[in-house]
């Protein structure tokens, strides 16, 4: 194999790398050393502003194969029949913490999966657990620096997290969850993914139905405790990394099952709950699980920075067939994942490899930063126009609906459905068995006993109150660890 020139980034060759041009062995570096100024400008410019949310994070490609025929819910291409299969790009992440810092800490895991179809690139963006902290996005940025440092000492802070929950009793399902050994998954191949909000599908008759998204692991849910994945984030701050990496190389590829849960129209209004609120379930045994397709992961991206770093996702990217709800949730990620990536990685995201769909791509979006015409040439950059083929298609119109109220203002978000304490009592109940409880006070009690400052009684006794609420034995258990003397009003008002 012969050798290849060296080159810089415009292709011209140069023959010096490691020694800069100077005025003699020992004199001044020269200002024509063009080699040295464009390797120094980009070096220095080789990151991009990390997410502020799912900063650590690793991702894989591999393929998504349909498994069950789910054509009476969607016309979507994908699940048009039977065998059908599409490449994936998937990408797991922490949510609170920085790009260093270690993915064993107790957090939800971002589970994101880009589908390439021949409708387009569909994201199916959430997490590994099937709820969330919040259900209007107005509260989100609030909810995330409670979770960030404190703008003084640039600290995490136990107390800015429980006060923050303790005022929105919302969150009790999804802190539960999170301080359950659920909340310190063992790397990413154990754990389950969910789409988490409600979203819907439309056949080609026009009839919509709601659905949920599960990713079931085929490798066991596996977990670690809090001392141990204490002690793993000392050790090896990138376990999940490696170990997903590892598993890969060694060609024993993760494989999930993904499942749909289906609600008509008419059953959505006699929902006990409201069923676009992301804090909520649709039990199983009411809406059952149907298995539609599997999920491998087979190939490691060539650069970590390109392809993952660089990878775009966004609930709005939905193909033909799938659409989102009214969940207000949702609803506010439709901006702000798309806004967050035009910053981020810039307004031509979309161009980058990672990003880009395989199929066809026609629109009149042009130039910006990075911009490749390599597309589109010299191509019209509007519409309507005399010279291109391009002409929008009625078989992509959206799903036309009437609305419940055409009444406008800031609704509520609990008036009528302020039910937090039901589901996350069943939780503890049902869904766990008796260590996970242990673990889940053990947890709740450790997180809790780092609440400082004078405000620490009052936090604890308001946040004790969500917990009896939930459950008696739940809220005694977490009382009497933290060695908090229980009073008949605080009982009174955690049976209200």
């Amino acid at each position: 194999m012969s050798d290849r020139k060296l080159t810089n980034s415009s292709g011209i060759a140069y023959y010096d790398h490691e020694d800069s041009q100077t005025a003699g062995p020992k004199g001044p570096v020269l200002l024509q050393d063009f080699i040295l100024q464009e390797n120094l400008a980009h070096f220095v410019r080789e990151r991009i502003p990390e997410r502020v949310v799912h900063a650590k994070g690793t991702g894989a490609y591999g393929k998504f194969t349909v498994t069950h025929d789910i054509s009476q819910f969607t016309k979507a291409q994908l699940f048009s029949k039977v065998g059908n299969s599409c490449r994936i790009f998937t990408r797991f992440s922490t949510v609170g913490g920085e790009k260093g810092s270690a993915d064993t800490e107790r957090d939800p895991r971002g589970f994101a999966v880009k589908f390439y179809t021949e409708d387009g690139n569909w994201d199916l963006v959430g997490n590994n657990t099937p709820v969330f902290f919040i259900k209007d996005a107005k509260k989100f940025p609030d909810f995330i620096h409670t979770q960030k440092r404190l703008p003084k000492t640039n600290l995490k802070s136990a107390t800015m997290m429980w006060d923050f929950w303790s005022f929105n009793p919302e969150s009790l399902h999804q802190v539960l969850i999170l301080m359950s050994d659920r909340g310190t998954p063992y790397g990413y191949r154990h754990m389950h993914g969910f789409g988490s909000h409600t979203f819907s599908m439309i056949n080609a008759s026009n009839e919509r139905v709601w659905v949920k998204f599960h990713f079931k692991t085929k490798q066991e849910i596996k977990n670690f405790s809090h001392d141990d994945a204490v002690k793993m984030k000392g050790e090896n701050p990138d376990f999940a990394q490696e170990d997903l990496m590892t598993a890969i190389e060694e060609g024993n590829f993760p494989k999930w099952t993904l499942y749909i849960q289906v609600m008509t129209g008419e059953q959505a209004k006699e929902f006990r709950w409201n069923p676009f609120d992301v804090t909520k379930v649709w039990f199983h045994d009411e809406f059952p699980l149907i298995e539609v397709g599997e999920m491998e992961l087979n190939e490691i991206p060539v650069n970590y920075f390109a392809h993952v770093e660089q990878a775009t996702f966004s609930p709005s990217n939905l193909v033909n067939g799938i659409s989102f709800s009214p969940d207000k949730m949702l609803q506010g990620r439709l901006f702000s994942y798309p806004d967050a990536h035009r910053y981020r990685v810039g307004a031509n995201s979309h161009l980058l490899e990672v990003n880009r769909c395989p199929f066809t791509v026609n629109n009149y979006q042009r130039d910006g930063a990075m911009a490749d015409s390599s597309q589109y040439k010299d191509a019209p950059n509007y519409y309507p126009n005399s010279f291109d083929e391009i002409k929008p298609q009625s078989a992509y119109k959206n799903f036309e609906e009437d609305l419940d109220s055409n009444h406008v203002a800031n609704f509520n978000r609990n008036e009528n459905d302020d039910d937090h304490y039901t589901q996350p009592g069943l939780l503890y109940t049902k869904a766990m068995n008796e260590t996970d409880r242990q673990n889940l006070v053990s947890n709740i009690v450790a997180s809790m006993k780092g609440i400082t400052g004078p405000k620490r009684d009052e936090i604890i006794n308001r946040q004790l109150c969500h917990f009896f609420r939930a459950n008696i034995e739940l809220g005694m258990k977490i009382a009497m660890a933290l060695q908090v003397n229980i009073d008949s009003n605080m009982m009174s008002h955690s049976t209200k």
